[in-house]
């Protein structure tokens, strides 16, 4: 069973990503609420996957990924980005991530960013 890291600043956001990935057979190991806290977090679960939320205190997504990448450049880390995220959905795919889900998330989309992995 793959693993996941599920980093949002929002808990409800957290909850409801919680749920989907589980219902598609991932097992999520561990939250973060920031970016900083991904990047801690990752070094010591090492998941299989991270979905990280752009827009977080702290550190945002894009400097968490760029963290973690320099930890391990094989990470799957997959954005969520609200609505006219644009510019920095692209700096993060630049950075390395591997897909994108727009808030707010529907189950299907989640799964299609994740079929790859799975």
């Amino acid at each position: 069973m793959k693993s996941v890291l599920v980093t949002d600043d929002a808990a409800f956001m957290r909850l409801q990503l919680k749920d989907i990935l589980g219902n598609i057979g991932l097992e999520v190991i561990g939250e973060a609420a920031n970016g900083q806290e991904a990047v801690e977090k990752y070094k010591e679960l090492q998941p299989d996957l991270v979905t990280m939320d752009i827009t977080m205190p702290e550190m945002n997504g894009v400097e968490a990924l760029q963290a973690i990448k320099q930890f391990d450049d094989g990470a799957n880390v997959i954005m969520c980005s609200a609505m006219g995220q644009q510019a920095m959905v692209v700096e993060a795919i630049k950075a390395g991530a591997k897909d994108f889900i727009v808030k707010p998330f529907t189950a299907e989309r989640v799964e299609q960013a994740l079929q790859k992995f799975l």
